[in-house]
């Protein structure tokens, strides 16, 4: 179990999709619009179903935007809270007895229920990249057949402008696109 944390687009997908390539498994994205019912039971029966088909497949389970699912229990107030909570337990159980490897991804730490943070074998942090790592984006980015006009400083771009990776490749296409 692993928890990948860090601004929105620093590679924390990328990373999980590596993972599953380098170790030949399949990366299963949960798609929390297809699991999360807005009836009681119905999520922790989707849920039970995901996770009993990765343990059978062997896939690496990914769950993207976890706070979503993951977040923290709160004081029970209503009915409401109380479902909401439950779901959070169940998640605990199932993730904890998961005979498999199980990624969550959320750009906000602090949003995740503590008694998940705990059962993590592994915490990792996804920073914004350095200038240097900006400029080597920048200058990899492009297509090789690609051509800068005289006047674009890709250094000066990389030193002043903070921008994760995927914002950078965004900027990439989008340049290339107009260009094209």
């Amino acid at each position: 179990r692993s928890l990948f944390y860090g601004p929105p687009g620093t590679g924390k997908t990328m990373t999980a999709c590596l993972l599953g390539k380098s170790t030949g498994r399949e990366v299963y994205k949960v798609d929390l619009s297809l699991v999360i019912s807005k009836y009681i039971g119905e999520t922790e029966k989707n849920l039970a179903k995901v996770f009993d088909q990765a343990q059978h497949k062997g896939w690496i389970l990914f769950f993207d935007e976890a706070d979503a699912l993951f977040g923290k229990r709160s004081e029970t107030k209503d009915s409401h809270d109380r479902y909401a909570n439950q779901e959070v337990s169940f998640l605990l159980q199932r993730i904890e007895v998961f005979d498999g490897i199980a990624i969550l991804a959320s750009n906000r730490r602090e949003n995740l229920d503590e008694a998940f943070t705990r059962r993590f074998e592994s915490v990792i942090y996804f920073p914004l990249p350095r200038p240097e790592e900006r400029l080597r984006l920048w200058r990899q980015g492009f297509s090789p057949k690609a051509e800068l006009a005289p006047d674009v400083d890709l250094e000066k771009i990389a030193k002043d402008h903070v921008l994760s990776g995927g914002a950078i490749m965004n900027i990439i296409r989008y340049a290339s696109l107009q260009t094209l």
